[in-house]
Order: C-alpha cells, then structure tokens, then sequence
C-alpha cells in the first residue's frame, strides 16, 4: 500500500472558486444549434437504432473542438461541467435521445450502467423505494440522493423533464477533500486505499459474488481515482460471505462523510430541460435534493443517463476498465422508458 501523497492539487477547487456558472458552463450558440440539427438529420438517415450511431455519424466539426476543450476541463480541470441552450421545445423524445448520445460520443465510449444492459439509462421515478437493499439510486423517485461516484469514468445526465420543484444537482470535489486527509489525518487515508466490500444489489453475474472489492482511493500513474458509494458498502454487510468493515475503516469513512457534508467543496446547479450535466467520477461526487413530481399535469422528472469512457485517460486502475461487469455487456440495449 503506497504512502498517501497528495496528487492532482490544480484540480482542487473550493465552492467560492466554481461559484460562476459560466466558467463551468459550455453555452451553445446559434452556430452551434444549427451544426447539431445537421448532424441530427445526418445521424437520422444512418438509421434510427442509437447503438449504430457513432461519431462519425454524428458530425460536429467546429462544436467538436469546443466539447474536447470541455472533456479536457472534466479531466484536468474542476471535473464537472453542463451543456446548456438546447432548445428542449424543437424536439422529441427520440430526437433529444439521439443528440445526446451523439454529443456524448465525442465524449468518450458508452458504458453498460446494469445487468439489463443498458448504455442509455432512465433516472426516473421507477416505483423503487430507498430503503430496497436491490433498488439503485436512478431508480428511486422523490427522495435526496447521497453523495456518491458512479460505475465509469464519466457521467452524464440529459433533462427531458425536471419534474414540478426541486431535483437540485449538487456536485463535490473528491480531489480537494483526498488532499485535506493526506495533510490533516494521513493515517485514515491510508485505510481507504485498503479494498473496500461493496453491495452487487443483486446484479452480480449468475453464480457470482454477491459482492466486490474497489479501494476509496487510488493513486494510479500519478493521478487519484475515488470510488465511494457509502450506502453500498454498508449494504455489502448484508451479505455474510462479505469481508468486515473494520473498526479503522469506518473511521476513515466517517471523518470522509464529514467532509462531503462540508458545503465549501460543494457546486449545485439546478438543470432545466435540454441541459446536459457531465460529471467526472473519478473526481466528482454527485447528489441530487429531494424533487416533487405532478404526474397529473404531466410534470415528472426524467433524465437520461450516460456512462462513458473518456480516450484522455490512457490508463487507468485495472478495477475501472469498462470491461470488469462483463455480464453487463453481453447485450447492450437502449432504455425507452416514458416517464410521464
């Protein structure tokens, strides 16, 4: 196990230094609706089937070097950033579906989010309760999200709908907070570059472990990868056959929940339809507060998830390759949910 060190400081930022929106924030112009609706009718006459649509497909020659500025910043810089000024109202469903994925693949590669296969997900009210050890935060509706990382390199969230109030995004800067416990408690930082047990949530391959082992931290080619997903390794503890939380371990975990809560690492944005939220998990944890729908009046929430594989990290720990759920992979589908 390495001596923790601290790594990556330029990408440390507190809440004072994100507080303008526009410095995280890629505005599309009228220059750049226009390309997109070009490559939408390009991407619509290669077929309408996602799966088959690749970059090549979707062609943005100029907006494609301001997104690659944009993946850059989500790397190297603060680790989180939107895509705003789609215009929501021009487009269905299918078409709002087909930009983004198409945006997105000149982010990065997609990732399977679940056993189902799903390379593009819902995030929506799905009738699944907090407290179901098997329910998955994209599928609980209403209620806060905890801070947490998800399963890929980059995340992305489309809003189709932003539901009747609330649903604010909140996002923390897990490379600040890394670097705060290596100078403050160096020892309890040490503890989570040990392996931690995390809940399958039943999703596990078929005679497979109803658990898996990622580390908190990550110092890997001069770069620290964070994987944190509390409730998970306290539902991990369900499970006999799972390794112990030890008595050190959850007191590092303690005083790094501490420092989550603490707003001075925190940005929120609240995201409106036609936005697009891309978060780097590796350094960004994400939460969402509490949201009411109005189904009555047609007023849900629904975002559309993406989880990706960025080219600009050429290597990564072996334990966040895309190809580690490889059960996930073997049939890839889209998800059609209609959330309203």
């Amino acid at each position: 196990m390495p001596t923790p060190r601290k790594l990556e400081t330029t990408c440390n930022w507190t809440a004072s230094e994100v507080r303008n929106p526009s410095d995280w924030t890629l505005r599309l112009t009228d220059a750049d609706i226009d390309e997109i609706n070009a490559a939408l009718v390009l991407a619509k006459k290669a077929g309408d089937d996602l799966l088959d649509i690749t970059q090549e497909d979707f062609r943005l020659p100029v907006l494609s070097k301001r997104i690659k500025s944009f993946e850059d910043q989500l790397i190297n810089g603060c680790g989180f950033g939107l895509i705003s000024g789609l215009p929501r109202e021009n487009y269905d469903n299918d078409e709002m579906c087909m930009i983004y994925w198409g945006i997105g693949s000149h982010l990065g590669k997609p990732w399977p989010q679940n056993k189902h296969g799903h390379v593009l997900g819902d995030v929506t009210d799905q009738g699944r309760s907090a407290d179901d050890p098997e329910a998955r935060g994209n599928e609980i509706g209403g209620s806060a999200l905890d801070f947490h990382t998800d399963g890929s390199d980059l995340v992305g969230l489309l809003c189709l709908d932003s539901g009747k109030s609330g649903g604010e995004s909140m996002v923390c800067n897990s490379v600040a907070i890394y670097n705060h416990m290596v100078e403050e408690v160096p020892e309890l930082a040490a503890e989570l570059f040990k392996p931690q047990p995390y809940d399958f949530r039943g999703e596990q391959g078929e005679g497979g472990k109803t658990y898996y082992e990622v580390p908190v931290f990550t110092d890997h080619d001069d770069r620290i990868f964070v994987r944190y997903i509390r409730p998970y390794i306290l539902a991990s503890q369900r499970h006999p056959e799972a390794p112990r939380i030890t008595e050190k371990a959850e007191e590092a975990m303690q005083y790094l929940d501490k420092l989550i809560l603490d707003e001075v690492f925190h940005a929120e944005m609240l995201m409106q339809p036609g936005d697009m939220q891309f978060v780097n998990n590796y350094h960004v944890l994400h939460a969402r507060r509490a949201y009411q729908d109005d189904r009555a009046n047609g007023q849900v929430r629904h975002l559309k998830r993406l989880w990706l594989e960025t080219e600009i990290l050429k290597d990564r720990p072996p334990y966040f390759a895309n190809h580690v759920s490889e059960h996930w992979s073997k049939k890839k589908v889209i998800s059609r949910m209609d959330a309203a």
